[in-house]
């Protein structure tokens, strides 16, 4: 931790698998920084917090090597079952604060650790959800998943940002921000499926 700087985490996964332990699970981290989710504004003190190491968008931003993922996985397997966490709720960094945060960005694999039961990644394929018409909708829908996202029905920057977050983990081919027609039903279907 950086007292200073108000930054730290509960754990650390390094390139290599290693998981650091930085700050027990009982105590509040500052991972999040500024952060909403589901109506909730303190992020850090209801979640546990996991970085990875990777330089980042700004500093050389790469895969995340398999070492690294299984650590993670494992890691992920013990703290959702010891805190009955849904896997749903397994969030990235660009979720909770899109207008801040690109981590852990578009090559994280969200549809692998999905598919072992952390977090959320349906298969997109099968859904029969249409989309959404119109930019309000695309909010509400957006806000209904838990993103913190004003209904205005404008594309702005701020909403353009929620977007790009969107994209990063539910279509990471695509980060751009911009309400195509695949985002607008990938939104809808994630929606569909929040509580």
């Amino acid at each position: 931790m950086r007292p200073a700087a108000a930054v730290s985490a509960h754990y650390v996964v390094d390139e290599d698998g290693t998981v650091w332990r930085l700050v027990d699970e009982a105590r509040r981290a500052w991972h999040a920084g500024r952060a909403f989710w589901a109506g909730e504004r303190d992020v850090n003190s209801h979640s546990i917090g996991i970085e990875l190491v990777n330089p980042g968008h700004e500093h050389g931003y790469r895969p995340f090597p398999e070492a690294q993922i299984a650590a993670l996985e494992a890691l992920a397997h013990d703290v959702l079952a010891r805190h009955k966490i849904p896997p749903g709720r397994v969030l990235g960094h660009s979720d909770v604060a899109p207008q801040r945060k690109q981590d852990p960005g578009e090559l994280f694999p969200w549809p692998r650790l999905a598919a072992a039961g952390i977090g959320l990644w349906p298969d997109f394929t099968a859904s029969a959800e249409p989309g959404l018409a119109t930019v309000e909708a695309a909010q509400r829908a957006l806000a209904a998943i838990g993103y913190e996202v004003a209904v205005t029905g404008t594309l702005a920057p701020e909403t353009e940002a929620v977007i790009a977050a969107f994209q990063r983990h539910f279509r990471p081919e695509r980060c751009d921000g911009a309400l195509d027609l695949e985002t607008a039903r990938r939104i809808a279907r994630i929606a569909a499926l929040s509580p």
